[in-house]
């Protein structure tokens, strides 16, 4: 007869008369459980099917107890619940949590391991060796529907075609630390890095390319805006559509492509000698301002603007005469808009339009915190595919914000907050014949906003 162990457990100090102790044999119990509402927010979009398309899976399917569809959800959903690591799954493979988000409670050919794939086959999914691809990656992603779907994903998101849409370009670093396919140094940045390329329209991403460091800011941005401004307007033929961008992006062939396409623009525009000539009067104006105020004071001036060769005609240029405490602090922007609406004067083209595009740089930074800027892999392809697996997630995150959080505290709160109040919630699961039972701790601080998320998303979704 087996002789049956008692748990060692762990001590700690007693509290009225009883000791405290602490063992790791509670049985099925998640920290995962509030993941269940992306799981009604994957159900409503098919996002991790549709992204599962996106992909050839070469294997000999006779063999195949892992689809990739089961292991593109178990990536998209650890990203978005905060793990990391690939190593991470090979616990995660026995959570509930996981099992119930895949749709697989047990292994279908062998017995002898869990519902869900380990580091190893994840592993083998992510990674495209530089030598004997062929024979250890028999799964390939294609970028180009990645892409496609991303855009398809933002054009769903909408009931009616919006009068006018802004679509923001911007780019980052991702510092890296090994021997990576296409690292170089950058200089603005001083380190090892690549360069990828992010396009938004308010919260919803449209764009994730991963890029080496020695390009431009811009490159790349023509063919990226061409190609979603087609698919765009196949759906939305009225709308009006406005490129904003730092001043990277205002080379003329961009800006030449806006004219030539019926696309508006307004970016940054970097100073130099003949635009700050050109703010002389307004620098002045506000210099005085200040003084008299003690407050920075700005001054805007609207003018037309040519460089001596590198663009190839006149455009609108919006000068921003700024004084503060500290100094002149003159900027500028060109655009395409013209004056004939009050919005667009120089002002409020300035504060109102251009100033927003400070909210991109805030997504880039929820892309972070999916853990888009882990590029540790030896291939380009490699991490394009790791920034890819975020961007879904974001979309994943984004959407049960939008849908699910509108009316709450979490209307406007990041992604990690979200992970920390919704998502990472304690529960104890019960199995039995007929239903898989989430117990959640009855004291959780915000279980008001999670039932009002699974009512909306239900009310949402319930047609999908």
């Amino acid at each position: 007869m087996q002789t049956e162990c008692t748990p060692k457990l762990l001590e700690f100090e007693a509290v009225e008369r009883r000791s405290v102790v602490a063992g790791f044999d509670g049985g099925n119990i998640t920290s995962n459980a509030g993941a269940l509402l992306l799981g009604q927010v994957d159900r409503g979009l098919g996002l991790v099917r549709r992204f599962a398309d996106c992909f050839t899976d070469r294997r000999d399917p006779r063999y195949v107890e892992h689809q990739v569809e089961t292991l593109v959800g178990q990536r998209i959903f650890g990203l978005a619940l905060g793990y990391e690591d690939l190593n991470d799954h090979d616990e995660l493979r026995k959570d509930l949590t996981f099992a119930v988000l895949a749709g697989k409670l047990s292994p279908v050919l062998r017995t002898d391991c869990e519902p869900l794939a380990g580091k190893s086959t994840l592993n083998r999914l992510e990674h495209t060796p530089r030598r004997h691809a062929s024979k250890y990656h028999k799964i390939d992603c294609d970028d180009a529907q990645v892409d496609g779907l991303l855009v398809d994903l933002f054009l769903e998101a909408h009931q009616r075609a919006p009068r006018e849409i802004v679509l923001d370009l911007d780019n980052t670093d991702i510092p890296l630390h090994g021997e990576q396919e296409g690292r170089f140094f950058h200089g603005y940045y001083k380190e090892y890095c690549y360069l990828p390329l992010y396009v938004f329209c308010g919260r919803h991403l449209l764009l994730a390319r991963q890029r080496r460091a020695n390009v431009a800011g811009c490159d790349g941005a023509v063919e990226e805006i061409a190609r979603i401004v087609a698919r765009i307007r196949q759906e939305w033929p009225r709308a009006r559509i406005i490129l904003r961008a730092d001043s990277g992006f205002s080379n003329d062939e961009l800006m030449g492509w806006c004219e030539a396409n019926r696309v508006d623009y307004v970016f940054g525009l970097a100073r130099n000698r003949r635009l700050e000539a050109a703010l002389v009067d307004q620098l002045a104006e506000a210099k005085r301002l200040c003084a008299a105020s003690g407050q920075p004071a700005r001054v805007f001036r609207d003018f037309q603007y040519c460089t001596i060769d590198s663009w190839s005609r006149t455009r609108r240029v919006v000068g921003k005469a700024e004084h503060t405490l500290e100094g002149a602090n003159p900027r500028f922007i060109v655009t395409s808009l013209k004056r004939s609406r009050i919005v667009y004067d120089a002002r409020a083209l300035y504060e109102k339009l251009y100033c927003a595009r400070g909210e991109a740089e805030n997504r880039i930074g929820e892309q972070f915190e999916l853990f888009a800027d882990r590029a540790s892999s030896a291939t380009m392809a490699a991490n394009q595919l790791r920034m890819s697996f975020s961007a879904m997630a974001y979309v994943l995150v984004d959407t049960l914000r939008r849908v699910g959080l509108r009316h709450g505290q979490f209307a406007d709160a990041a992604v990690a907050t979200i992970r920390l109040k919704l998502l990472k919630l304690g529960a104890q699961v019960r199995t039995s014949v007929r239903r898989i039972h989430f117990a959640i701790a009855s004291g959780c601080p915000n279980k008001d906003e999670f039932k009002l998320a699974h009512i909306y998303l239900q009310r949402a979704f319930s047609s999908a």
